[in-house]
């Protein structure tokens, strides 16, 4: 019988989590799973209660999370190994895609990963598709004060200093090459992410921190959402 989701966060114990996650880094082959399913499926209970308090919290300042269903948020833990030449079985990581539209959605979301050594809060557009990332790039340079004036607000910089997990090492094409700004073209998505120790999900309080940080990146995710919406 597998265990109930905990109905309120002070109820899940964070440590087991990331302890559990340590403990499949270290042994991420299907004999040692099995003997250990039992605390993966406590932890997968707990994450998903993890995952349904970060939609409340997040559902205060963005309507358009109010009520998503927490099994659209989730991931398998298996992975699929058929093309990487890693092939462990199993993640070694939980996260949460807090998207209004779905997880393959192009619309941008919110993400919470947990990872021992490795934990973060992020949020942005992933994985766009080349008309469409040219789109948001245009956006940027169309409304640059716009954009700057949310990224370079001293504390979201001082959080969120990098935009994009990988950017173009020259000018994207098609863009006139006296553009002021080009380190706001480069990305090749439109994500913003804050690390954070293991020790912050350790603290009493630490969903609304989290929260709190998600609510920091609104801005930006509005101002991605707003051209991709108009797209899809």
């Amino acid at each position: 019988m597998k265990p109930s989701v905990p109905t309120d966060i002070r109820e899940v114990d964070m440590s087991r989590i990331l302890g559990f996650l340590a403990d499949v880094t270290a042994n991420n082959n299907r004999p040692w799973f099995e003997a250990n399913r039992p605390r993966y499926e406590e932890v997968r209970a707990d994450f998903t209660c993890v995952a349904e308090t970060m939609i409340r919290h997040i559902g205060r300042f963005d309507a358009d999370i109010v009520g998503l269903p927490v099994s659209s948020t989730l991931y398998r833990f298996h992975r699929d190994t058929r093309f990487s030449p890693d092939k462990a079985p199993y993640k070694r990581h939980l996260g949460t895609y807090i998207n209004s539209r779905g997880k393959k959605s192009p619309h941008g979301g919110y993400y919470l990963h947990l990872q021992p050594g490795a934990c973060m809060v992020a949020c942005g557009a992933y994985c766009l598709e080349s008309s469409l990332l040219r789109a948001v790039r245009q956006s940027v340079v169309d409304r640059i004060d716009e954009f700057r004036a949310i990224v370079e607000e001293p504390e979201f910089h001082r959080l969120f200093p990098v935009i994009g997990e990988e950017r173009l090492k020259t000018f994207p094409a098609g863009f006139a090459r006296d553009f002021a700004y080009p380190e706001y073209i480069r990305p090749k998505d439109y994500s913003i992410a804050h690390p954070l120790p293991d020790s912050f999900f350790l603290q009493a309080g630490w969903d609304e921190r989290a929260a709190e940080l998600f609510e920091r990146m609104k801005p930006f995710l509005d101002f991605v959402n707003d051209t991709i919406d108009d797209y899809i």
